[in-house]
């Protein structure tokens, strides 16, 4: 999706109308929420909120509910707190429940399939969202491809370095299915290029004052360093307080489209600092919203992309102005769908 097409279905999310939409919560399998006529019942397993961008992704499938509201009558949803066998518990509740749909961020890729096939044997449409499974039992499953996402700030990275250069890696969550494909993809291009040496490779969690932590101790013994490869924009602003604190020239670092991200960048642009630059590949929150758009699709009988599998976007200097906000708080993921006010009432 280009620049063009990011900014108009934000503008296209803006002017929506807001109808109101009953959330149901379920942590057991207690009772059937049947459907009424013409609507839906529409499972969400929201699998973590310890991250800002976790929050937003389940933010924009409830704002995405209320601009769909005349097609459900009702939405379940649960929480799996990045805990594998509660989200199994939680999508067998959902089947118990007699769920027109599931929409689900699957922790364990291999551990969720008999819960996955179980589903789709009752007829429940599956939606994989924003990570996938090892079966070929659901309907849709929408996602950046993270591949994709780690080598395109891997390639910018090796070009603005021209071909050599020692970096630190910055990895999120070492097994986490998102964390491991980017550095893969990243890897695949450091290996395609020798002049690049990977001095350190560390897990950031997606957290910044972890992040600034494990980069201070590698500056410690190798403060020589040409550039930064980060998978999270939180994971970089870390990286550039790494920097700072250390007294070690800025370099060349990768990130994500957060706003906190964004403002600083700016602000050091604005400052005439020469040795820093970035490009901020985004994996959009509104994954979840579209994920919702192909479930509704595929029950009211319109076909869908069974593998809905898009091209990460990307903010450079050259764009950056177009999308930093200053006037929204530094926890935004700047490629959303939601208005100004539902980014207001979710960050404060």
């Amino acid at each position: 999706m280009s620049p063009f097409t990011w900014k108009r279905a934000t503008t296209l999310a803006a002017v929506a109308a807001v109808t109101a939409l009953t959330l149901s919560a379920c942590t057991d399998g207690a009772s059937e929420t049947p459907a009424a006529d013409g609507t839906y019942v529409i499972g969400y397993d929201s699998y973590f909120v310890g991250n800002t961008w976790s929050a937003q992704l389940e933010a924009e499938f409830t704002a995405a509910t209320k601009r769909d509201a005349d097609q459900i009558s009702d939405v379940i949803m649960t929480q799996s707190d990045n805990d594998a066998q509660k989200q199994i518990s939680n999508v067998q509740s959902m089947i118990a429940r007699n769920v027109d749909a599931i929409i689900v961020t699957p922790i364990s890729p291999e551990g969720i399939v008999p819960v996955l096939q179980q589903a789709s044997a009752a007829g429940i449409d599956v939606i994989l969202n924003a990570s996938g499974a090892e079966t070929d039992d659901y309907t849709s499953y929408v996602n950046v491809d993270d591949e994709s996402f780690g080598a395109t700030g891997a390639e910018w990275l090796v070009d603005k370095l021209g071909g050599s250069g020692r970096i630190i890696a910055i990895n999120g969550i070492a097994g986490i299915p998102t964390s491991d494909l980017r550095y893969a993809g990243a890897q695949a291009v450091f290996d395609g290029n020798p002049g690049i040496e990977v001095v350190s490779t560390i897990d950031g969690g997606w957290d910044q004052a972890t992040t600034k932590t494990a980069v201070e101790a590698v500056l410690a013994a190798n403060p020589d360093i040409d550039g930064v490869w980060s998978q999270g924009g939180s994971m970089t602003l870390g990286a550039i307080e790494a920097f700072e604190a250390a007294g070690v020239p800025l370099v060349p670092m990768t990130g994500e489209d957060s706003n906190g991200l964004l403002k600083k960048w700016q602000s050091l642009v604005a400052a005439g600092e020469t040795g820093f630059d970035c490009i901020a590949v985004a994996k959009p929150t509104w994954i979840s919203a579209q994920s919702l758009e192909n479930a509704l699709a595929a029950l009211s009988g319109t076909e869908v992309t069974k593998d809905d599998i898009l091209d990460p976007e990307v903010i450079t200097s050259e764009n950056l102005t177009e999308f930093v906000r200053d006037d929204l708080p530094d926890s935004l993921w700047v490629n959303t769908r939601m208005t100004d006010d539902e980014i207001t009432a979710l960050f404060g």
